[in-house]
Formats: structure tokens, C-alpha cells, sequence
């Protein structure tokens, strides 16, 4: 299997020894110079569904100092429409460039100057421990298995042990979330603007709360003492990845599967 690997950078000499570093048979590098470029890139697999070898991606390497804006504009914009992993490459080194990108959903922040082995031995931990990031397999959607659960979120197909599980818009929308960013912490304002973005109105923590509250009795054995989407006290939620997660590898679902 070969990976895709889209790199934003607008240093063609840096993009281009990073692709002479990465680039092998099992590695495709995909190069963008703008955000726009890469935008397009990312946009053309939506609508193809990654069906397309040479329109999948798998993985961005981001430059947050571009032509024509700021790296964490696009991060923003993948985080609401794909599970892709992302690594963060700039020359913004201070402490709070790095927390505020790693808050903003980045995989990954390596600070230039950098080691290219680093970059390199980074990717491939990123794409060796990626989970759900490939849109189809075989022109057929794909399915998300974790534990007990299948959820295949664009034919919005939800289930436990086999059994179809019901859920509101609001939940199918807190779940996809958290199950996409499996094992970090989402903070709750995040979680309020992405579930609640197109009401534009004020929404108030408790929404957040009361739909924590029914998805978990949905999906936990016990709501009270939840195994799966857990609390960290006050920042947000995340879903707490198990040890019969890591035994029961995800699988995408397709012909012949």
C-alpha cells in the first residue's frame, strides 16, 4: 500500500528535500505551495470520495507562514471535514505557537530548523498508529470498528454488537467528533462551535452536557461510569481509547471484506 503525503510549504528548496527524504515506493509526496493549493488538493478528494489513488491523501505536513495566510486557517478547515492526520513544520518556535497549534487539532509540531530522519521516523509513526483517516476503500464507504461499535458516519449507519443504535443529528455530529480525534482531549468551546456552527446563535454549555449525557446512555453499558467518552475536568471530552480497542485493529468496510 502506498501513502499519500500532501506537503504545504512555500520553501520549494525545504518542500523539495522534504520530499527526496520521504518519497519511496511505499510514499507519494503531493506538493503545495499555497494554502489555496493545498485546499485544492484536500477539496478534490472530498468530491472524489478518494476513490482516485492520485486524489487520496493521507497525511499533511504544514507550513503555518504561507503567501497567503495562516496554516492554522486550513487546519481549522480540515479538522471539520476529515479524520487526516496533520504535522505541523514552521519556524513560529515559542510556547504558545506550539500549544495553541497543537490545541487547534495538529497531530504533531516540529519547530524548524529539524531533522529531516525526525520528520521522517515522525510520519511514519503518524501513519502507522493513523486510524480511519482513508475515505473508501474499493469505492465503498468506510466503516469505523472500534470494540463493539461499527460506525460508518456518511451513510450515518451506527451500531453495537450488531444492533442499529438511533441518534439525533446533534449526537451523530458530537460522536463523529470524538471518535475522529480518538485519544486527545476536545476542548468544549471547540465542541460547541462545530456541533452548534450553523444555529448562529449563543449556546450554552449544558446543550453540550445534556448531549454528552444521551449519547453515552446510547453507547455505554453504564452511562454513570462511562468507558468510552470520558470527562477531562475542565477542558472537555475526549473518547478514551481501551485496551480491546488496540486488540481489535479498525477495519474499512468494502467488496470482498
Amino acid at each position: 500500500m502506498q501513502w499519500n503525503l500532501l506537503v504545504i510549504e512555500d520553501d520549494k528548496a525545504l518542500s523539495d528535500g522534504i520530499r527526496l527524504a520521504l518519497q519511496d515506493a511505499q510514499h507519494r509526496i503531493v506538493q503545495a505551495e499555497t494554502l489555496h493549493a493545498g485546499k485544492c488538493c484536500l477539496e478534490k478528494m472530498i468530491e472524489t470520495s478518494g476513490r482516485g489513488e492520485q486524489e487520496r491523501i493521507d497525511l499533511v505536513i504544514l507550513d503555518l507562514n504561507l503567501p497567503d495566510g495562516n496554516g492554522l486557517e486550513l487546519l481549522q478547515w480540515i479538522r471539520e471535514r476529515l479524520a487526516l492526520p496533520v504535522i505541523i513544520l514552521t519556524a513560529n518556535d515559542l510556547e504558545i505557537d506550539i500549544v495553541t497549534g497543537l490545541e487547534s487539532g495538529a497531530d504533531d509540531y516540529i519547530t524548524k530548523p529539524f531533522s529531516l530522519m525526525v520528520l521522517r521516523a515522525r510520519v511514519r509513526v503518524r501513519l502507522r498508529n493513523m486510524q480511519g483517516a482513508r475515505p473508501m476503500e474499493n469505492g465503498q464507504e468506510q466503516s469505523i470498528q472500534i470494540g463493539p461499535f461499527s460506525f460508518a458516519f456518511d451513510k450515518m449507519e451506527y451500531r453495537k454488537n450488531g444492533e442499529n443504535l438511533v441518534l439525533s443529528r446533534t449526537e451523530q455530529k458530537l460522536l463523529r467528533i470524538l471518535v475522529e480525534n480518538r485519544g486527545k482531549t476536545i476542548p468544549k468551546e471547540r465542541l460547541l462551535d462545530q456541533i452548534w456552527a450553523d444555529g448562529g446563535e449563543f449556546v450554552e454549555d449544558n446543550a453540550l452536557f445534556v448531549a454528552i449525557k444521551r449519547l453515552r446512555e446510547k453507547l455505554e453499558d453504564r452511562s454513570s461510569s462511562p468507558e468510552y467518552i470520558k470527562n477531562v475536568y475542565g477542558i472537555g471530552y475526549m473518547w478514551q481509547e481501551t485496551d480491546r480497542d488496540s486488540s481489535e485493529d479498525r477495519t474499512w468496510s468494502g467488496s470482498g471484506s
